[in-house]
């Protein structure tokens, strides 16, 4: 399966963007499809994730980003509200055949290229 994220850019905080996740070569429905990012200088971290019935968050997105999959375009999208500066950083999103979902990159064997987003204060 590949993955192609898409829809970073720069906005100012509080502002919104939604990135997409296109999924080609297999199922959207049968893979955990998660979003993970990393700052300059950072370690890459969990998102958030989407499986068969269930949606999973880091605390610190909790109530501002949204993860939703629209099966008929094979896509995952990441709406993400109220930015803030510490928001900023490469997004990749992954996928695993699995019904499980996990919340680090070792629990995923396909990846996407990332797309920068950048909030500025």
């Amino acid at each position: 399966v590949q993955l192609q994220a898409s829809g970073g850019g720069l906005v100012q905080t509080g502002g919104s963007l939604r990135l997409s996740c296109l999924v080609s070569g297999g199922t959207v429905s049968e893979y955990v499809v998660a979003w993970f990012r990393q700052a300059p200088g950072k370690e890459r971290e969990f998102v958030a994730a989407i499986g068969w019935t269930r949606t999973y968050y880091a605390d610190s997105v909790k109530g501002r980003f949204s993860i939703s999959r629209d099966n008929a375009k094979n896509t995952v999208y990441l709406q993400m509200n109220s930015l803030k500066v510490e928001d900023t950083a490469v997004y990749s999103c992954a996928a695993r055949l699995t019904r499980v979902i996990r919340t680090t990159p070792e629990g995923y064997d396909n990846w996407g290229q990332g797309t920068q987003v950048t909030v500025s204060s």
